[in-house]
């Protein structure tokens, strides 16, 4: 099994994107010398928010048209409510989503990000937690939904709210450098 300083990282993310769930495992996971990569629709810089002001911008390393799942150990959804629902409705971004599940790589969504679980079909029979207010959709599209601070099923890892980013990293580092299965 690799270390974390032997994997690469992808997060896709877009304008609206929660600042704290996209910075801090990014920071997280860099200081372990993981490389990590961010990917959006365009290269150009997108908006990050504190809730709902707006905070600090980063611009991606790359484009989804650039992706190729096989050059990364797993990936990383933040939330935010814009940066999801704007996410969901791009058919790259929905396709990159569902074929990294079906990898069987690990899958980390926080907050609203799993709305792109839904959109990608692949949450029917998972065990998922998210914010609130997407917990019917989550249940709308078959998964079992729970309240708790991070949630592990197979390849994916779910967690809550900012609150949760310790354990939603620490499940996240132990699924990439462990094994999908070996985190469940």
């Amino acid at each position: 099994m690799p270390t974390i300083d032997q994997t690469r990282i992808l997060i896709i993310a877009t304008d609206g994107f929660e600042q704290s769930e996209l910075f801090e495992p990014r920071d997280q996971l860099i200081g372990a010398r993981a490389a990590v990569e961010l990917a959006s629709p365009e290269k150009k810089p997108i908006q990050g928010m504190k809730h709902d002001e707006k905070g600090a911008t980063i611009t991606p390393d790359l484009t989804l048209d650039d992706v190729r799942i096989e050059d990364y150990d797993g990936l990383i959804l933040p939330g935010g409510v814009a940066n999801p629902d704007t996410l969901r409705t791009n058919g790259k971004a929905v396709d990159l989503v569902r074929a990294f599940v079906r990898s069987g790589k690990p899958v980390a969504a926080i907050c609203h990000g799993p709305w792109l679980l839904v959109e990608a079909d692949v949450v029917s029979g998972r065990t998922v937690t998210s914010w609130p207010s997407i917990r019917t959709d989550l249940s709308n599209a078959g998964a079992k939904v729970v309240d708790q601070e991070v949630v592990i099923d197979g390849n994916l890892i779910t967690s809550r709210k900012p609150a949760d980013i310790p354990a939603f990293v620490s499940a996240f580092r132990k699924a990439v450098t462990e094994g999908a299965t070996a985190a469940a």
